[in-house]
């Protein structure tokens, strides 16, 4: 992959007129773009996906599936009718249900949400009983096991992860990235672009550090550039 291609910027807004002038402007420097809850509650995932679509961005719809098994099954059959490029459902909503999404994926890539990056240990062990760590390479298992194409982890349990051959196959989707010259907001565990993709991650998500970034760096497209440039680095 070109290091472009690797690049997931996040559009964490409420409204398609926010939306518009972001990917008319990024499309051609990045691989997707990710729609979160925020713009599909404001929209509906039918007229963001055919929207952006025709702007020419390629998506990813993050709509953290979490139901019974006929449910994500039936959102990921629609979901995925849309062509989009990649969708998540939610790993603890069981084996039956990320099933269910796998056999109605279609030529997307399903991805499953593990341990959200703004969880820290204590608040991971009070909801999972387990630490990030733990129940993400439990939930990652699940997810192979049940057809899903990747998951979506912390960049720090990357290489834990790496260190399991029988996780190989799956892609790595990061959240959490964070560049050197960015805050990190109300994200718990992060990494730089360049560490996470040594650590093994196939795609990051980026937002708020393209999106905003410091003054210093200059306009989105430069951020992106920077971003590309480490990321390029660290693949050679």
């Amino acid at each position: 992959m070109e290091p472009k291609e690797r690049i997931i910027v996040a559009l964490d807004m409420d409204s398609l007129a926010k939306a518009t002038p972001v990917v008319e402007a990024l499309a051609p420097y990045v691989g997707f773009f990710k729609v979160g809850l925020e713009l599909l509650m404001a929209t509906g995932a039918a007229g963001v996906v055919q929207h952006l679509h025709r702007l020419g961005g390629h998506l990813f719809i993050d709509g953290k599936f979490n139901d019974i098994p006929n449910t994500v099954g039936g959102a990921s059959r629609v979901i995925s009718g849309l062509g989009v490029k990649m969708f998540t459902v939610h790993a603890s909503s069981g084996m039956d249900a990320l099933r269910a999404a796998a056999e109605n994926k279609g030529s997307s890539m399903l991805l499953g949400v593990t341990v959200l990056t703004s969880l820290d240990d204590g608040a991971s062990q009070h909801i999972f009983g387990a630490s990030p760590m733990e129940k993400t390479k439990l939930f990652a298992k699940d997810a192979l096991e049940a057809g899903c194409d990747g998951i979506i982890c912390s960049p720090q349990e990357l290489e834990f992860l790496q260190g399991d051959e029988t996780l190989q196959a799956l892609k790595k989707v990061t959240p959490g990235i964070r560049p050197s010259w960015s805050e990190a907001n109300d994200q718990k565990r992060t990494l730089t672009p360049a560490e996470a993709i040594r650590a093994g991650a196939s795609h990051l998500v980026i937002g708020r550090p393209i999106l905003n970034p410091p003054r210093g760096i200059g306009s989105p497209i430069d951020a992106i550039q920077k971003i590309a440039e480490e990321i390029a680095g660290a693949t050679a």
